[in-house]
């Protein structure tokens, strides 16, 4: 499940990557997928095991260019172990809204970013993030979780005073905002309404069928979870 829409983002094979925060690696993967040079850099060292297992196993099973290279790195967003300038492009996606100190993850960012290169940003959209928060403590209050949430203007603004250009941004997953409103409501692990629902996520994820990409690109700009940002460095 991507956040980021690729022709925003202006990939192109060879383009060096670094996806900040990367989790499960999934922007990572289709970087990879693409002729990407790429960098996941994360703190959960599980997650990056895990990351650097799926570029061999992607490899091994021919999905990647010969030219292209990936690699999972254990970093913090607070001082990145690269020189300034040493990515084309950078991915941060859903990790700042989990930052205490958000501005000096975006300055190192841009750091690392060079001269015309391009940065993506996705958070969670504020109203749809709000509601969750409304419905349940447990939501945000955990180790790791939620430190704040972001107006999309407000985001912009933090953005581009780190002498960024905005150039686009669109919303995304609008057919995810139910389910973790209900996830709020019925937080149990077995509680059925949110696991049928779920069922119908991963039905949409692997099949894919025309009705449900319609409606989400419907609703995206009403109803999507996530905000997106594409911005470039000058």
């Amino acid at each position: 499940m991507l956040t980021v829409n690729f022709g925003q983002l202006g990939l192109r094979a060879g383009d060096r990557v670094l996806d900040l925060g990367c989790g499960g690696g999934r922007h990572a993967f289709e970087c990879f997928r693409r002729g990407a040079h790429v960098v996941a850099l994360d703190l959960n060292a599980t997650d990056l095991s895990a990351v650097n297992g799926m570029f061999y196993a992607m490899r091994a099973a021919g999905e990647v260019p010969e030219t292209a290279r990936a690699m999972a790195v254990r970093g913090d967003a607070y001082h990145l172990p690269f020189p300034d300038g040493a990515f084309d492009v950078v991915i941060a996606s859903e990790i700042l809204e989990h930052i205490p100190r958000d501005r000096d993850a975006i300055a190192e960012a841009v750091r690392v970013l060079r001269p015309g290169g391009r940065l993506a940003v996705t958070v969670p959209r504020w109203w749809p993030e709000r509601i969750c928060w409304a419905l349940s403590d447990a939501y945000h209050e955990v180790e790791g979780g939620h430190v704040r949430i972001y107006r999309g203007d407000e985001l912009v603004t933090r953005l581009e005073d780190a002498k960024l250009v905005a150039t686009g941004t669109h919303h995304a997953h609008a057919l995810h905002s139910p389910y973790w409103w209900l996830k709020c409501i019925f937080p149990a692990d077995n509680a059925p309404i949110p696991k049928l629902y779920h069922q119908f996520l991963v039905y949409d994820l692997m099949k894919r069928p025309w009705w449900t990409q319609t409606a989400e690109r419907v609703l995206n700009p009403m109803l999507g979870k996530s905000f997106v940002v594409y911005l470039d460095k000058p």
